[in-house]
């Protein structure tokens, strides 16, 4: 602890109504944290632990939050908030074996320190991007709003994240949706070594919540009564009046940003100006001052705590280390689903892809009335393809939601809403504009379940392709970004049929699955149409044609060019539509491909790295001995997409395809 006397209290500390009882609770649940923090640097030094974060000083702003939310209301904290988690009593025997890397803990391994959440414990695990989680306790605060049980939530941030775009995006939506969430703003003077005044120009990052039309509040984040105070009465009043509300706690970081770093960067000056305002023992001296506490109660409690440390650290020294297995690997990527089949009746009707997409959507919302959809322009008007007119009328503005255009916050706050019992449906208005919520889906949907058993109940439409003149910003087919990612599942349908009866799974599926619409067929497409409601299974492929000569494996559009050419044209081949990239049919392809002895694979998206590529490895791996000839692939150009419709023309594959295929059939 810091080298102030028994006799030094730097803060006028006011109690108000609080009790001796509540005083000695929180002095408790502060000491708690600062003494396993001392515990863990020792360990560290003994190489014990591999890494540590410290939060020595910043006690009073985790233990004043957490003991001000109800046990049942989610806190997202963040490298420094040990605090949160002791207040919320979870066994120290769990932490510390979480911090080794071992079973019991919270991640089985698979992440380390304070990266990891619990329901048990309504805490959000972190993830180093910092970003989105604000936008991911928008979605719970969004939840809360839905349930209307009247409950707030809590995250966390240092100074240096708040420069994030993802905290700026949440912060907006938070304020347009009037969510119930405590925006924390830990500043403590670095991030990492860069000092606040080169991070950003106004006085106070308090001040940044009249742009936001947000309430906000500068708190002295050392002085545990003046956090804990402020924060019971703004709680309750968010409770009875639901907002956001933006706090900026003052305080200082007093190690390095994690043990390694050092602070040879922080004046000794500042260090010590800091030190002096130590909430711990700032707390401890005033109340042995008022005579609520006594030296010989002060002993006890240390003893207590030291005691329970060691008990943990000996279950946790103790436990075995882990024993891989693939199998578990594999299997925790994603939480376990069972397809349940839902069959059609027999009665059908002609709708081209967007009615059947459109008419998915809806029948599933009715099935799940605790599914969200949200996107941009998605409400009174539709959609810009329409997809959810009369959504509104239907559902309501609760759960059809337009958002502002911050895709990444969104995709954040579909997360949230999946942690809080919702299913999230987005609509990404072009899938080109996915690379605006890329960092959430790749690093929050995808590897939430296998770090700490979180599903992601997300689906993200994805309105993508070429070949209506939309040019380089809304025509990509980006499926390959998102199959190169363990966690998510990707669909990819080319019918009206297969495209209702997998939205209906993929919604049904706990799982992110991103759902890709190709925009050309739309309204090009028709097809009689189930009118119920049914589900088609995930993963499976179909085979549209069959011959003895070669197999054509492709999926959206590519399905419709093969179709084309060969009903032109008498070729005997395989005619695969993948329908789901991830995961993929292999027995599908590899049965055909052992068949004809030759493939071809056509994709609209441009060669290198694409599906392509992946399929005709496993192709050569698994089928090598029965090919006849070289695998073939056909793509798009190696160029970005074109607008004018002679340059689009070129570069799709639809004229190399004919040709390919005609001189592999000749090989």
């Amino acid at each position: 602890m810091a080298t102030q006397t028994k006799e030094s209290i730097f803060f006028e500390y006011d109690r108000k109504s609080l009790s001796d009882d509540v005083l000695i609770q929180l002095y408790r649940r502060m000491l708690k944290p600062r003494m396993i923090e001392e515990k863990m640097l020792i360990l560290l030094r003994q190489g014990k632990i591999s890494k540590w974060f410290s939060g020595i000083g910043q006690e009073a702003i985790s233990v004043g939050v957490a003991s001000v939310l109800n046990s049942e209301e989610y806190i997202l904290p963040m490298h420094r908030n040990l605090g949160v988690f002791t207040t919320r009593e979870i066994p120290l025997s769990r932490l510390f074996s979480q911090w080794q890397g071992k079973a019991s803990g919270f991640t089985k391994g698979r992440d380390r320190s304070f990266h990891f959440g619990t329901q048990e414990y309504k805490i959000v695990g972190m993830i180093s991007h910092l970003g989105p989680q604000f936008g991911v306790a928008s979605g719970i605060a969004l939840g809360n709003l839905l349930k209307g049980n009247h409950q707030v939530c809590a995250v966390f941030t240092g100074e240096g994240g708040t420069s994030e775009g993802d905290i700026h995006e949440a912060l907006n939506v938070a304020s347009v949706w009037q969510l119930p969430v405590l925006f924390c703003i830990e500043n403590n003077g670095y991030g990492l070594s860069t000092p606040t005044e080169e991070q950003y120009r106004c006085e106070h990052l308090a001040d940044r919540g009249k742009g936001y039309g947000m309430e906000s509040h500068i708190i002295e984040g050392n002085n545990v009564l003046e956090v804990y105070s402020q924060l019971l009465d703004i709680v309750e009043s968010m409770r009875k009046n639901p907002r956001p509300v933006l706090l900026e706690f003052k305080t200082f970081r007093m190690r390095g940003h994690e043990e390694a770093s050092g602070t040879k960067y922080v004046p000794k000056e500042l260090m010590e100006t800091w030190a002096e305002k130590d909430p711990v023992v700032n707390f401890e001296n005033y109340l042995l001052a008022e005579g609520i506490l006594t030296e010989t109660k002060v002993a006890t409690f240390k003893a207590e705590i030291k005691n329970e440390i060691n008990e943990g650290l000996d279950l946790a020294f103790a436990e075995e280390v882990i024993n891989p297995t693939e199998s578990e690997e594999l299997n925790d990527v994603f939480q376990n689903h069972v397809y349940q089949e839902v069959s059609s009746s027999s009665e059908t009707k002609e709708l081209r892809l967007v009615d059947a997409i459109s008419e998915g959507l809806k029948q599933s919302m009715e099935r799940h009335e605790n599914s969200v959809i949200m996107g941009q322009d998605i409400a009174e008007y539709g959609g810009v393809f329409k997809i959810t007119e009369g959504f509104v009328e239907a559902f309501g503005k609760d759960r059809v939601r337009n958002t502002p255009i911050c895709e990444s916050a969104i995709v954040s706050a579909t997360m949230g809403l999946s942690i809080n019992g919702f299913k999230a449906i987005m609509e990404m208005q072009f899938a080109d504009f996915v690379t605006s919520g890329f960092n959430p889906i790749v690093n929050y949907l995808a590897k939430c379940h296998y770090r700490w058993n979180q599903n992601a109940d997300v689906v993200i439409r994805m309105p993508c392709g070429a070949g209506v003149g939309a040019g380089p910003f809304h025509s990509q087919t980006n499926e390959a970004w998102f199959t190169h990612t363990p966690g998510l599942k990707v669909v990819y349908p080319a019918f009206p049929y297969d495209a209702k009866g997998l939205l209906a799974t993929a919604i049904e599926d706990p799982n992110p699955v991103m759902f890709f619409e190709h925009k050309a067929l739309y309204r090009s497409i028709r097809q009689e149409v189930p009118s119920d409601y049914y589900t088609l299974p995930i993963g499976k492929a179909a085979l549209l044609k069959e011959g003895n000569d070669a197999t054509i494996i492709t999926y959206g559009a590519g399905v419709h060019w093969a179709l084309d050419l060969l009903e032109k044209n008498s070729y005997s081949v395989d005619l695969i539509d993948l329908r789901t990239l991830a995961p993929l049919d292999t027995e599908a392809i590899y049965t055909s491909v052992r068949k004809t002895g030759k493939a071809l694979i056509l994709q609209e998206d441009s060669m290198f790295g694409g599906m392509a590529s992946d399929i005709s490895a496993l192709i050569t791996e698994n089928c090598f001995e029965y090919l006849d000839a070289p695998i073939r692939r056909v793509a798009s150009l190696e160029t970005p997409v074109p607008f004018a419709q002679a340059l689009e023309d070129n570069y799709l594959p639809k004229t190399r395809f004919e040709e390919t295929l005609i001189d592999l059939l000749a090989y």
